[in-house]
């Protein structure tokens, strides 16, 4: 599979930044993913086309929280800002629905 992304050779190792920005990458193009395959099934009335792909979606989702855990370990600092946002945006969430 082609990525809009442009990688570095095989033969060269990443350092640590290239590597968070490689795995940031790898994040985003799970999450993109997602979002094609839930409009492939929102977009079919044929209930089997559906539920495969919606297990596509959810093994999409799994890929992209390993990706989030391997980048967690190049870079800790990151998954605190991730935890962070998430925990800014339940709350104002919360805010919206009163």
């Amino acid at each position: 599979m082609s990525s809009a992304h442009s990688v570095k050779s095989l033969n060269h190792k990443f350092s640590k930044t290239e590597l968070a920005r490689a795995l940031r990458l790898a994040i985003a193009d799970e999450y993109e993913a997602i979002q094609i395959y839930e409009q492939i099934a929102e977009s079919t009335e044929d209930a089997k086309i559906k539920e495969v792909v919606m297990h596509i979606v959810e093994e999409e989702q799994k890929h992209a929280d390993q990706f989030w855990d391997l980048l967690a370990r190049v870079i800790p600092e990151e998954h605190g800002i991730y935890d962070s946002a998430v925990e800014e945006n339940k709350e104002i969430i919360g805010k919206m629905k009163k």
